[in-house]
Order: C-alpha cells, then structure tokens, then sequence
C-alpha cells in the first residue's frame, strides 16, 4: 500500500565534534592538515605509477606495500644492497673520541631532563593542568628524537666501519618523520593552548578539557605516521643496486634516495613537496597564532606587551630554533653543504634539550615541584 512522505524536515542538524566555535576553529586548522597531507599523498603516489612505466598496476602497487614489501607492480626489487655504509661526522679518530664523550653526555641530559619533565607532571598534582600535559607529550617526543639515531651515533664513534642494515636505515626514516611531523604538530597545539590562556582565560579550562588535549595529542600522532607512511611506501622498494654510502650519521631520506638506481628527480621534488608543505603549514598556524596573541594583549593594555612578551618567550624561542634548521634544509634540500651534517646534529642531539632547559626549567611551578620531590627524596633518606 503506497503511502505519501508527509515530512516536513529538508535538512538534518549535524551537532560535530564541539560547540566551542574556539575549538572548532582548532580543529579546522587540524584537520586542513590531515585532508592536504592525504591528498598530496595520493597524488605523490599517483604521480610516481604515472612517471613510472613499470608500474602499471595501481591497486597493486597500493595493496603490495602493505603485504608484500619485496616486489611492486610485477616488478621485482632487484635491490643488492643489504646494508649502508654511514660514513659520520668525521672520520679523524682523535675526533671521533671526543664527539664520544660530547654526545654521551648531551644524550643522557636530554633524556634525564624529559624523563623527570614526565614524572613531575605525573606525580605533582599542581601540573595536572593542560599546558603541562602538552608539555610531559612535547617531552617523550623529544626523547624518542633523540633516541631514533643518537645512541647508534654514539657507539658508531667506537667502530671503524659504520654499517647499518637496510631495514634499519628505512626504520630509521619512519621515526624521524614520525617524530618530527608528531612534534611540529604538538608545537601548533600548545600555540593554541596558550592563545586560550591569554585571550580566554575564563574560559580556559572549559576549552581545554582533559578530552580537548587527548584529541590534540592524538591528532598529532596521525599526522605524523601519515607523514612518514607517505615518505616510506615509496622509498622502501627503490632498487638500490650499487652505491650504499651516507654521508650522514643516520639515514637521511633525500641522501638514500639519491642512491637508487634509476631517476630519482620526480621523487625529490614529491619528498620535497610533502615535508615542505607540512612544515610551512605548521609554522604558518604558529606565527598567526602568536601575532593574534599579541595583537590581543596589546589592545586590552598598554602594559600587557611585556608581560605577553615573558610568556611566550620561551615558546617562541623553541619553535624559531626547531622551524631553523628545517627551513635551511627545504632552501637546499638535495644539495650537500659541510654545515648539512651541524644541522642534522642541532635537530637529533640539542633540539631535545630544548624542553627542559628552555620551557620548563625556568618555569615557577615546575622549580616548586622539584623542590617537593627534592625534599620527599631527602625525608626518605633521613627516615633509613
């Protein structure tokens, strides 16, 4: 029996993720990032199967990736080389002795720092706040920074023949764009933290809920595995047939893919185009938000300039020296330079410094918790 629609609604409400328009603009921001970077990933591989005539297979150049890393399309990698020769910061063995102990010592203070970033704010109750959540999460990325390479640097500067395996080097490339796209995000949410801080503060904690920061944090994660994924799927079945020297201390993507054997020119230009867009994308979002910040500051008070200034010194100051060498490496991103292998060491080694001496450190609150933890670890003693 037919019957009529007498419905009288056209269209349907959709209620999204937040009614926070603050949030919502964050998320805009975010998720921007995650569409372009899926986009430009797809259309990196399309670009690679069109250029290339042996792959003429697209959904099983897709599918093989994922379950068969050894061949593509029907083509075979007929890769010969099992292992990289890394051929290091210097080849002098007075040298390498002292680089030994330099970085030893710089490794184990980056790590000692975020380690203790990490149990303040796990155990102070003061810190359980959502700047010092971003902050511990900002903390183990640059532990695992500093850990993707440093420590196989260090024992490197003991050996005479610096090797890695060819599943090492192509883990050594997923992390460090794991890491590093995971933590430029990170960057851009603590921007927004403290854009809700200063210009919102009574609302601050409504906005940044325990859920609002987990979301962040977890938006970062994506992205960056899907930066990475993007650079991998490709770099992973180039055939390398011959050369297999690095002139690095760790695997870098634009100096293994010059070492394959065929033209790897289309390829730079999309690895190219993948980190660059990402990082401007990134340090686009930080100086609008710093500008609004300040912007905003300046209008309520004369005086609050100084005092904006000392709060996002620290934050500034952080992303100028991690945005600084990224932004030298995309100037000449394929061509060698003697201050190519100082910039590879500032971003692995002395960036994960950065956190605990430049944020939090100096900061009153966390001084106030290590001062409590200090005296607990002292009262301990004293009972024993």
């Amino acid at each position: 029996m037919a019957h009529t629609n007498e419905s009288v609604v056209s269209e349907f409400v959709l209620l999204g993720l937040s009614n926070s328009s603050e949030i919502d603009l964050f998320f805009f921001a975010h998720f921007s990032i995650v569409y372009v970077t899926l986009v430009q990933d797809n259309l990196m591989i399309t670009a690679i199967i069109s250029s290339d005539s042996r792959l003429n297979f697209p959904m099983y150049f897709l599918l093989n990736n994922f379950i068969k890393p050894d061949s593509v399309n029907g083509w075979s990698n007929k890769s010969v080389v099992t292992e990289f020769i890394l051929l290091g910061l210097s080849s002098s063995r007075e040298l390498q002795l002292f680089l030994f102990f330099i970085f030893s010592v710089s490794y184990g203070a980056a790590m000692l720092g975020n380690i203790l970033i990490i149990l303040l704010v796990i155990t102070d109750s003061r810190l359980h706040s959502p700047v010092y959540f971003l902050l511990s999460n900002l903390s183990f990325f640059d532990m695992c920074q500093a850990t993707f390479a440093t420590p196989k640097m260090i024992v490197d500067f003991l050996n005479e023949y610096k090797t890695i395996t060819f599943q090492g080097c192509m883990s050594q490339i997923f992390f460090l764009h794991v890491f590093g796209g995971s933590e430029m995000v990170l960057l851009v949410a603590m921007a927004y933290d403290r854009y809700i801080a200063i210009c919102k503060p009574l609302h601050y904690m409504t906005i940044m809920s325990r859920r609002v920061c987990t979301v962040l944090v977890g938006v970062s994660w994506t992205i960056g595995i899907l930066h990475s994924a993007s650079h991998l799927v490709f770099t992973v079945n180039l055939p390398f047939c011959g050369p297999n020297k690095v002139d690095n201390f760790f695997c870098d993507l634009p100096l293994v893919i010059k070492l394959a054997c065929l033209d790897t020119y289309v390829l730079e230009i999309l690895v190219l185009t993948n980190s660059g867009l990402l990082s401007l994308i990134c340090f686009l979002l930080l100086l609008i938000s710093y500008t609004i910040i300040l912007a905003t500051v300046h209008h309520q008070a004369s005086g609050g300039m100084s005092k904006a200034l000392s709060t996002l010194s620290a934050h500034v100051t952080v992303v100028v020296l991690f945005f600084g060498p990224l932004i030298f490496i995309y100037i000449w991103p394929f061509e060698s330079f003697p201050i190519d292998k100082f910039i590879s060491v500032c971003f692995t080694v002395f960036t994960p410094l950065l956190n605990p001496m430049i944020y939090t450190l100096r900061n009153k609150d966390v001084k106030e918790a290590m001062r409590k933890l200090r005296n607990r670890h002292v009262g301990s003693k004293q009972i024993f």
